[in-house]
């Protein structure tokens, strides 16, 4: 590892370069150093996958990186790229706004590059008039989900979707949002994120006539308007919430939907729970749904556990990989303010950071003991059983609730395997030299690592839910299951 010196001199050197132009060949060498040398999984990967593979991945992804040197936007794209032989979670190139000086990042003017942006001009009266004259119903029509209302419209053999009304300032009326190719049994499918980068996609389906879910994201069918279906309604207003809510299924189960465990989230979840306790103690069965759940912070979940709660939860902790840029993210809990934290939790950092400078190169474990061990005093009754729906979009925070979760002699898990991202975690995100990118990376591995990983493979569902069963009929399913005596 270079010394201090040598990484702050490194820094300035790049910034001065960096400052004039982001170029991708030299923000890719400043995004390979800091990962190699700050990340808690490289040298995991490495150990498993070998120095010569990671050698030939490099040499593969080079002309990639020189082709990307005149486009931030796919330069980020070819930077996210290369990390994903690490793992698919807790890490990422993010592009930013403003260079060195202070500068946008990309030498365009905003509203240039919107007067660019592909669009359609439809007669939207005429478009809705030939809607309702059609006799067979396809992806075209007019679609909502908040904050977009799209048009959708059948040019050759694409489905162009355009902008009817949007609530983000960067889009505007016409933009072509989404485009999809069908052709026999393949569909292609490309969706513009709120920042206009694409993501490609190989799913639309209609679910019956009123809802469209290309690959996560689901519309509702605006025009020609048909009668609904309220169990589809039911799916598309729970996977759409973005609250924590709790609703009655029937007698004997409710549904607890848990969108996010951000910890924005937690004073909304820890109310919800509260308003609802009397009903979830006098009812036989709880479905808790966190479907697409990514995580958030380990504290949101901390008051749903005492109802599913049968013995002690054990928790195996993560050590903390020490260097000077990680132990920089202790010293700013204590001197940023929107942090949040209290003077108890500052007094935590300050110790940590203590211990860590006194370890550099080294796994620090910051805890006394391995495991944590919660032990609570009451075993409820009601309820009974816990079914927790889950899918591949869980990480994280997320997975860290199912281990705790399952622990319970009431649980049941629910649905598809996780995404499997838990074992490398804790976040630190850093500028680059030129200010035009962030790579975010992760400086604590689980001590759960040989043993017992979850990287690259997920949690597994007690219950697999297949194919043969519309993801809205999940719920529907799961209540069936619960109520077998």
């Amino acid at each position: 590892m270079p010394t201090l010196k040598f990484f702050l001199f490194l820094i300035f050197i790049s910034a001065a370069t960096y400052a004039q132009d982001c170029n991708c060949e030299q923000t890719f060498e400043w995004v390979k150093k800091t990962f190699e040398e700050n990340d808690a999984g490289f040298q995991y990967v490495i150990d498993k996958k070998g120095k010569q593979e990671y050698n030939s991945y490099n040499a593969l992804f080079l002309p990639k990186i020189k082709s990307a040197n005149s486009n931030k936007q796919d330069c980020a794209q070819v930077l996210n790229e290369w990390l994903w032989f690490f793992r698919k979670g807790h890490l990422g190139v993010i592009l930013t706004n403003n260079d060195e000086n202070g500068a946008t990042a990309n030498t365009e003017k905003p509203e240039s590059k919107a007067d660019q942006w592909e669009t359609l001009n439809v007669d939207l009266p005429e478009f809705e008039k030939y809607l309702n004259g059609k006799k067979e119903l396809d992806y075209e029509g007019i679609w909502e989900a908040k904050p977009y209302k799209i048009g959708i419209k059948k040019e050759g053999n694409s489905y162009i979707g355009f902008i009817v009304e949007s609530e983000v300032e960067s889009w505007k009326k016409g933009q072509v949002k989404l485009k999809i190719v069908k052709e026999e049994q393949q569909i292609n499918a490309t969706y513009y994120l709120r920042d206009k980068s694409s993501k490609k996609i190989n799913s639309a389906e209609l679910l019956d006539d009123n809802y469209l879910q290309i690959g996560e994201f689901i519309y509702k069918r605006l025009s020609p308007a048909i009668p609904t279906n309220k169990q589809l309604d039911d799916y598309f207003r729970l996977l759409t919430s973005e609250e924590p809510l709790v609703e009655t299924f029937n007698e004997n189960t409710l549904i607890l939907r848990i969108p996010t465990f951000d910890m924005a989230a937690k004073k909304d979840i820890d109310s919800v729970i509260l308003k609802n306790k009397e009903k979830i103690l006098q009812t036989e069965n709880l479905i808790i749904d966190i479907r697409n759940n990514g995580g958030g912070s380990d504290d949101s979940y901390e008051e749903i556990l005492p109802f599913i709660y049968t013995n002690p939860i054990r928790t195996v902790g993560a050590a903390f990989y020490s260097t000077k840029l990680n132990n920089q993210r202790m010293l700013d809990f204590i001197n940023k303010p929107e942090y949040g934290f209290d003077e108890v939790g500052k007094k935590w950092a300050k110790e940590s950071y203590d211990k860590l400078e006194k370890q550099l190169g080294q796994f620090v474990n910051l805890n006394e003991t391995i495991v944590g061990i919660d032990t609570l005093k009451t075993i409820y009754d009601y309820p009974k059983n816990v079914g927790i729906i889950i899918n591949e979009k869980n990480g994280s925070t997320a997975e860290q609730f199912l281990l705790a979760a399952k622990q319970s002699k009431k649980v049941k898990l629910f649905g598809t395997t996780t995404a499997g991202v838990l074992d490398i975690s804790n976040m630190h995100i850093v500028d680059s030299p030129c200010k035009g990118f962030k790579l975010a990376y992760s400086i604590s591995k689980s001590m759960r690592i040989p043993e017992m990983t979850i990287d690259e493979k997920g949690i597994q569902p007690d219950y697999y839910i297949d194919k043969s069963i519309p993801q809205h009929k999940w719920v529907e399913f799961v209540n069936g299951i619960l109520n077998q005596h």
